[in-house]
């Protein structure tokens, strides 16, 4: 199944009081992969036929001048759907942008992204659940995931489908994939490998502090336990 992650840039926050999309950027994940193939993107910026408030420029940094020759979102609406046919959209908040979109395709008579789109999927709720009480803003899950955010100076579509995707990857990542080189999968799943195939690496104190607290947090989300954890400290055998 096709996987996108996508985002989008405003003029504000209420689609339903005459705000309008100004980009869409959209990624594709195939078999947990992201590609630098060009087909495997969909960015336009977008002409909003309004003006662009300056609360909104801080934060994207697109204003009237650089809008004014760029196409409507009647123009590439169709390029849009073709794109996302089928596939599982994931976003961020996606009330936000899901709201948008319908709203500029309900002005074309196009329907709604759920008509075109396989299924919606809102990474912040998966956020939520995985981190309560926590801020789970990209920001903050790209601090967490260790993404690099460095070329985030401002909200950008595109750059935000990307890191998206990236927090998504690392979201969904079976504990079972950091140790599939050296464990085989039977009848009852993973076998825990002998702990003398582990080499020890030697690292600063508080590093190892921060890892040991990122293994107690999984062993505590996870109903089976840490499986790193149980590879490097079978049953019975005290932790050093």
């Amino acid at each position: 199944m096709r996987q996108i992650c996508l985002d989008t840039e405003t003029t504000g926050l209420y689609a339903d009081k005459g705000d309008r999309i100004v980009e869409v950027g959209c990624v594709e994940i195939v078999g947990r992969t992201l590609t630098d193939r060009p087909e495997a993107y969909f960015h336009r910026y977008v002409n909003p036929e309004r003006e662009v408030p300056a609360e909104a420029v801080k934060v994207h940094g697109l204003d009237d001048a650089f809008l004014a020759d760029k196409p409507l979102f009647a123009d590439i609406a169709d390029e849009f759907l073709h794109f996302i046919e089928g596939a599982e959209l994931i976003i961020h908040n996606a009330s936000f942008d899901v709201g948008f979109l319908n709203m500029e395709l309900k002005r074309l008579g196009k329907g709604r992204v759920e008509d075109h789109c396989l299924k919606v999927t809102d990474s912040l709720k998966m956020a939520a659940d995985i981190f309560p009480g926590l801020r789970n803003t990209l920001d903050a899950l790209c601090s967490r995931y260790e993404v690099d955010k460095s070329a985030r100076t401002l909200h950008g579509a595109l750059l935000d489908a990307r890191l998206l995707a990236e927090v998504y990857l690392a979201m969904t990542r079976k504990q079972g994939e950091l140790l599939s080189d050296v464990i085989e999968a039977g009848p009852e799943g993973f076998v825990i490998p002998d702990a003398s195939l582990f080499v020890r690496a030697k690292v600063p104190a508080d590093e190892l502090a921060q890892h040991e607290a990122f293994l107690q947090m999984i062993a505590k989300k996870s109903k089976k336990g840490c499986l790193w954890t149980q590879a490097l400290h079978p049953a019975g055998e005290a932790s050093s």
